[in-house]
């Protein structure tokens, strides 16, 4: 049996066609606005992962870096891969094996690559062991230099989200998503206020997760982005299982049922937010 690569499409007036082989209302557009593809955990099955998303309709990914080692590999990948599009950053996880001298290296390589996004980047308060000050100092920078470039930046804050919006505002001039977010709608409100959009994934699908799925079914479809963070945070009835980029598809399930709307509404809205906030073309 023939594999269908949803990704297989004609646009007619920007408008999203099926190939002969599809019905209609099976075709969704996704974007998935964080995908760690380049992780070694896919190093076996790269191929496989990312014609599964396709099938699934998820034919654009955002892949943001995490240290500056990395940098040449996921370039490569996005370059060799259509739908993929890099972003260039250090993530305080990585704390460790970050150098004063990879922020020199991240504008080297903005200037000369044109990524899409500033990151991963942000703050950690969670893992221990890993110095605020420092963290802090790599996080204002990298700021800087998305605000510089004028470029969206992708955020990581954990357990550190007050004082991200609090650097965000005393930068400014500034646009991103904060991926993965887990935070209060007041907190939800001053992100959008300052340019930023919410990214959701996996933690979504939990019905554990109330106050999130509360800020979903009434927040405002324009600040939304959907996401897997493949390979982590597997989505529910996944758990223990390395997370795909494929299942963004049950996180706009989830999303159109906890709005009470059609999957093809929620796909629609988030794609073109995809889209604005990181320039991309309108197919991968």
């Amino acid at each position: 049996m023939r594999h269908v690569n949803r990704c297989e499409t004609a646009r007619a007036g920007g408008i999203l066609m099926p190939s002969p082989a599809l019905e209609f209302h099976d075709v969704l557009d996704l974007i998935d606005s964080h995908s760690h593809l380049d992780a070694t955990e896919f190093n076996t099955d790269r191929d496989g992962v990312l014609l599964r998303a396709r099938e699934a309709g998820v034919c654009r990914q955002i892949v943001p870096a995490i240290a500056f080692a990395s940098f040449p590999a996921l370039r490569d990948l996005c370059a060799r891969e259509s739908g993929l599009f890099p972003a260039y950053g250090l993530h305080p996880m990585y704390l460790p094996v970050h150098a004063p001298e990879h922020l020199l290296e991240l504008s080297h390589w903005i200037e000369r690559e044109k990524p899409v996004a500033v990151g991963e980047c942000g703050l950690d308060f969670f893992v221990p062991d890993l110095d605020p000050d420092a963290q802090r100092s790599y996080f204002r920078r990298q700021l800087e230099i998305a605000r510089d470039f004028s470029l969206p930046v992708i955020l990581h804050a954990r357990r550190a989200l007050d004082e991200v919006i609090a650097t965000i505002r005393r930068i400014g001039n500034l646009r991103g998503v904060v991926h993965s977010f887990s935070g209060s709608l007041e907190q939800a409100r001053l992100l959008w206020k300052y340019g930023f959009l919410i990214g959701l994934g996996g933690p979504l699908t939990y019905p554990r997760a109330r106050r999130l799925r509360a800020i979903v079914a009434t927040m405002p479809l324009e600040f939304l982005l959907l996401e897997t963070d493949s390979p982590d945070q597997p989505l529910r009835g996944h758990q223990g299982a390395r997370n795909e980029p494929s299942r963004l598809a049950q996180v706009c399930t989830c999303v159109a049922e906890l709005r009470e709307v059609e999957p093809a509404q929620i796909a629609t809205q988030t794609t073109a937010n995809a889209q604005r906030l990181f320039a991309l073309p309108a197919s991968g």
